[in-house]
């Protein structure tokens, strides 16, 4: 506990001292934070492997140890990442909206940093440099709390962007990480009022139901992702089983990979043989209504109402045949967590009627689910996808970090 209220100090006053530090200083270390990452790559992934040797040992399914798993290629598109960063225009000190009062009064808001922000997660190391360098752009302090799985590997990872960033002169504090990580100093973390500006959560459905129930600084809710793919009955076939395959087999272990399948029951028999074919071919296992499996049975498992609420971050997908698009949409907005949604189709009015009703932070017309990302968006990097409607929505870029404060210059004004 007292390694969290020390960081937790630091990172407070290291706040205070951002402020001053320039874009152009920021945009250095960011810098050199991406040349330590190529150039200390050994270093990292010796702690990795610790990580990943130890995830083995624990029976640790395949999939999840490819969210662990850090390879050179993986750690330059880190790298690259980070530079991507440092190129984004930065939005501190952006002045909006300045208007002119009747008075003579010139108001504007003005965007500031949110103070410390606070990240609990899971799992995926290269969240450690996201959130990193994202709140750096940024001027906010940041007190990090990976999961244990990845200890190793965060620890190496933040060691190495302290030294590369302080060298550049930022202010000592700004870049912490929580080594304890019992679920005492997690909870505790999330209860660090006058410390934690903002808390992120990122992980499974059960560390985001903990943090949002248990926490008493302010929180931005980023939903798990039980994402949806529907085959709409005017959907070019051969374009859906391409994206299909893409949403649920490129990389099934993160927040938006596709969990359900949902094909329209116009083009079922024609689309259930083919699809259900090339996803046993990849390993995926099906879990299907009794419509699809009277079409196609082989090697597929019934389906639960639980197995349409769940995120699987694994080879295995739901699927149900719906009565057209109103059926989709109503399917999709009981059972889904709010992140992405696609709809594969040539038709105008379907597509609008999907867009405009279904309820998520990101909507899909021909398009993979698997774009859901900060990189993808042209954000330079991502801190959580939020599912929620306030504040932020989606990809968490840059500005998803900042708050703004008024600015009002006068030249003599009282008020009568």
């Amino acid at each position: 506990m007292s390694e969290l209220v020390t960081k937790c100090e630091s990172a407070k006053s290291a706040a205070q001292k951002l402020i001053n530090v320039s874009a152009t200083e920021k945009n250095s270390a960011l810098i050199a934070i991406a040349d330590a990452l190529i150039k200390r790559t050994d270093e990292i992934l010796s702690a990795n492997k610790i990580d990943i040797d130890n995830a083995k040992n624990n029976g640790t399914r395949e999939a999840m140890i490819d969210r662990l798993t850090l390879t050179p290629e993986r750690i330059k598109g880190i790298s690259d990442g980070v530079r991507k960063v440092a190129a984004l225009n930065d939005p501190i000190g952006e002045v909006i909206n300045m208007t002119q009062r009747p008075n003579g009064l010139m108001i504007g808001k003005k965007r500031v940093p949110m103070g410390v922000i606070g990240i609990i997660y899971e799992a995926r190391p290269n969240v450690t440099v996201d959130a990193a360098v994202l709140c750096l752009k940024t001027s906010n302090a940041c007190v990090l709390r990976g999961g244990s799985e990845a200890i190793n590997s965060n620890v190496a990872i933040m060691r190495i962007m302290q030294e590369a960033a302080y060298s550049c002169g930022i202010p000592k504090g700004t870049l912490n990480i929580i080594e304890d990580t019992s679920r005492e100093t997690a909870t505790a973390l999330m209860r660090m009022n006058g410390y934690i500006d903002m808390l992120i959560p990122r992980g499974g459905k059960g560390l985001i139901r903990s943090v949002v129930e248990n926490a008493t600084v302010p929180v931005v809710e980023t939903a798990a992702g039980n994402c949806h793919v529907y085959v709409d009955e005017f959907a070019d076939l051969d374009m859906a089983t391409k994206i299909v395959l893409n949403a649920k087999v490129q990389r099934p272990s993160v927040c938006n990979a596709a969990e359900t399948l949902l094909i329209d029951s116009k083009i079922a028999d024609r689309f259930i043989p083919v699809i259900f074919k090339e996803l046993i071919d990849k390993n995926v296992e099906i879990r299907a209504d009794e419509i699809s499996k009277s079409i196609y049975s082989d090697g597929v498992i019934s389906a639960t109402d639980e197995d349409y609420y769940t995120e699987y971050n694994d080879y295995i997908i739901a699927v149900k045949v719906v009565n057209g698009v109103s059926e989709a949409i109503e399917h999709i907005n009981k059972y889904n967590t709010k992140h992405s949604e696609a709809i594969i189709t040539d038709s105008y009015e379907n597509a609008q009627k999907f867009l405009n009703e279904v309820d998520a932070a990101a909507v899909y017309v021909n398009a993979s689910t698997r774009f859901t990302d900060g990189f993808e968006f042209g954000f330079g990097a991502e801190i959580g996808i939020s599912t929620q409607k306030m504040h932020a929505r989606g990809p968490m870029g840059l500005e998803a970090l900042t708050s703004v404060k008024y600015v009002v210059y006068g030249s003599g004004q009282i008020r009568g």
